[in-house]
């Protein structure tokens, strides 16, 4: 097979590209009281694989496909909520949506009348949300700084 047919062939067998402002799954948050107790466990308990250390904010642990975002007390996704209700362990995990347009999520989001937990916030590894499914189940979305 010619090299211009074997890329043929290999670009057909890629997916679609997905627009930029797709959503696509980047994670699993757990709120934490601390962050290196927490990594120490699903390190070694669990065989997670540290990516990311900011310790002690934030880590992002992986096992296979699956990125556990740990975030602790000082972590920009722990903030606490404009009604006040604040983040703890064992309640606000949620799936994390990631997106590279968080802007026009948000938007769409509030012209369809999906209830937001807070607004925007910001930190060292990007921009977030908070809203919820029609049971009150958190959603999270997610722009990378990067």
């Amino acid at each position: 097979m010619s090299a211009d047919k074997a890329a043929t062939v290999a670009e057909r067998s890629r997916p679609a590209r997905e627009s930029s402002s797709d959503l696509g799954f980047h994670g699993v948050r757990y709120q934490v009281k601390d962050v290196a107790r927490s990594i120490s466990f699903y390190r070694d308990a669990l065989g997670f694989t540290v990516k990311h250390e900011r310790a002690p904010a934030f880590a992002t642990l992986s096992l296979g496909a699956l990125d556990l975002l740990l975030s602790g007390p000082q972590a920009s996704g722990s903030r606490p909520m404009p009604d006040g209700r604040t983040q703890e362990p064992g309640g606000w995990n949620r799936v994390v949506l990631s997106t590279t347009d968080l802007r026009s999520w948000i938007e769409r989001l509030k012209t369809a009348g999906v209830k937001l937990r807070n607004d925007m916030e910001r930190g060292p590894a990007g921009s977030q949300i908070q809203l919820e499914d029609p049971d009150g189940n958190a959603i999270e979305l997610f722009e990378s700084a990067r």
